[in-house]
C-alpha cells in the first residue's frame, strides 16, 4: 500500500506533460527537446489528446531510470522487459 506522502505527491503531479514541461523536467531547452525527438534520442513516444501532444510522466520517469536509451532501444525494452509496471 502506498504511504500518505506518496499519495499526496502523486496527486500533486500531472500525469501528462507537454513539451515545455518535459524539457524542464529533464533539464534541457524546449528547442533541444524537439531536436532530440527528431533524432530519435527521446525514447517515450507522445500521445495525442485532442490537439495536444503530451508525454506520460510515468513513462518518462521509467525512461530516465533506464538511463535514457534512444527511442528504438526504449521501445524494445518497454515491450520485452515490462518496465512500466
Amino acid at each position: 500500500m502506498d504511504s500518505p506522502e506518496k499519495i499526496v505527491y502523486m496527486l500533486e503531479q500531472p500525469l501528462l506533460l507537454d513539451a515545455g514541461e518535459v524539457a524542464r523536467l529533464i533539464g534541457i531547452s524546449r528547442s533541444n527537446f524537439y531536436g532530440l525527438i527528431s533524432s530519435g534520442r527521446i525514447g517515450p513516444e507522445p500521445i495525442h489528446l485532442g490537439k495536444r501532444t503530451l508525454w506520460k510522466r510515468s513513462e518518462l520517469e521509467a525512461w530516465v531510470r533506464a538511463d535514457c536509451p534512444p527511442r528504438e532501444k526504449w521501445l524494445v525494452m518497454k515491450e520485452t522487459e515490462n518496465i512500466l509496471t
